[in-house]
């Protein structure tokens, strides 16, 4: 129950809530790609900690300017707290006014690591931001030491002392699939082939569909029953996902449905020897394109074969990554050599595995990397949490010595909308047309249409 000045105050909130809704989805006064806005309700949290969080200098008038300050820093009053660009200020200082909300001007970013908090202008604390967020993540640290691999966290913790923020690049201009290659409707084919616990199918779909191919949903049901026969399709894509729960370890089930199956193991292995066809196994299909010898090379022996094993931190991985796509034969990142790009990673198991250290060198000597985790300063790692899954050399994917069948760890479908990075530049955001990842969808298509010349 509030008392009737608290109730005062739950208006002015619920009212400035409503506001600067209005406000923000008003993109002809303020689009939402050039103002950055953070918002906090202070019943939920502490204003101290929420404005060290975006790294703010303090300053908030208190009853008694020679008292204790902590009553003022880290007072549970409802309250509304927003970071915008300096440029918007006399713009929504006066929307506020004129909604009747009350406010105060209380902090500004800072450029260097430090928090300074002022209280009526007299300093209570200015130190370095890396030694605060350590105190205050001291317990969730705690907590990773007992769940995750120990190396991996202290290696996290020790990079966030000193991270940049990630150096994308681009080597290439994204463009949107032309209106007259969207409206054509004799389109080459491409399967999504899924499986019991398949995931990741849809936004597989829809990013091909939207670079050009005519899509279709096939199941492994649909093969073994000779509904639908891989002959008719030029390109073969297996998703990601958890199939048969990964009890068996990762892909191990759905591969076994393959190679134990005569009439789909013949379909499979017959699209593969096909020269017009193309394969993409991402995740969960990743680990099953290297069980079945799709990828670098189909003569290496099961014992042999690389893989892809745990996570050396023990855990699942959920994060958007950077990768480099590097000179490689892969037919589908053609085009796309050098640029330094965010990605989606959710696997368990997601480390490359290379039995057999002569192949892994026979790998890289052919080129067949077409991608690695790479670090802040856009060198390839196995530094984590840059390198999410520990797989040697900074390995994110492998392709084939003809470049037609290409794996990878990262999700570059769903990545390729713009509005699904995780985090992109701002002069990405305002002058990009369509995102990068989208090419490496619209090469496979370009690569059907030479191929057929």
């Amino acid at each position: 129950h509030l008392t009737a000045e608290g109730e005062r105050w739950a208006m002015h909130i619920v009212r400035a809530h409503r506001l600067w809704e209005r406000y923000l989805a008003d993109e002809a006064r303020m689009p939402l790609e050039k103002v950055h806005t953070e918002a906090h309700r202070r019943e939920h949290g502490l204003t101290a900690d929420q404005l060290d969080e975006m790294e703010a200098a303090l300053g908030r008038p208190s009853r008694d300017p020679h008292g204790d300050p902590i009553p003022t820093l880290f007072s549970e009053e409802l309250g509304l707290l927003l970071e915008i660009a300096p440029s918007s200020f006399d713009e929504v200082a006066t929307s506020l006014r004129d909604a009747s909300v009350p406010f105060s001007r209380i902090g500004k970013t800072r450029k260097d690591a430090r928090i300074l908090v002022k209280v009526d202008g007299r300093p209570v604390l200015d130190e370095s931001m890396p030694v605060l967020r350590d105190i205050w993540e001291e317990t969730s640290y705690r907590l990773e030491l007992l769940q995750a691999n120990p190396e991996s966290v202290e290696q996290e913790r020790n990079s966030l002392k000193t991270r940049t923020g990630p150096a994308f690049r681009l080597t290439f201009q994204p463009e949107p699939t032309s209106s007259a290659r969207s409206a054509e409707r004799d389109r080459f084919k491409v399967a999504v082939l899924r499986e019991e616990g398949s995931n990741g199918d849809r936004e597989m779909g829809a990013a091909f569909h939207l670079a050009g191919f005519e899509t279709w949903d096939v199941t492994m049901t649909d093969l073994a029953a000779g509904r639908v026969a891989l002959e008719e399709f030029r390109g073969l894509v297996f998703p990601g996902g958890f199939s048969y729960a990964d009890v068996l370890d990762s892909a191990k089930g759905w591969a076994g449905v393959i190679r134990f199956n005569p009439r789909i193991w013949e379909q499979v292995q017959t699209f593969y020897s096909r020269p017009d066809t193309f394969s993409l196994g991402v995740c969960n299909g990743c680990q099953l394109m290297a069980l079945i010898g799709w990828i670098p090379w189909p003569e290496i022996p099961d014992v042999r074969r690389p893989r892809f094993i745990q996570n050396r931190s023990g855990r699942f991985e959920s994060r958007f990554t950077t990768v480099m796509i590097e000179p490689s034969p892969a037919i589908m990142l053609r085009g796309m050599e050098g640029s330094v790009l965010g990605v989606w990673v959710a696997h368990g198991e997601g480390q490359a595995y290379f039995p057999a250290t002569s192949i892994l060198e026979q790998i890289e000597k052919e080129h067949l990397v077409p991608l690695r985790f790479v670090n802040d300063a856009g060198r390839a790692t196995e530094e984590y949490p840059f390198n999410p899954n520990g797989s040697p050399l900074g390995i994110a994917g492998l392709c084939s010595r003809d470049g037609r069948h290409l794996v990878m760890m990262p999700h570059p479908e769903r990545a390729f909308l713009k509005w699904q990075w995780g985090w992109m530049p701002e002069d990405w955001k305002e002058n990009l047309e369509s995102s990068p990842w989208l090419r490496m969808f619209q090469n496979a298509r370009v690569w059907c249409e030479q191929d057929e010349t």
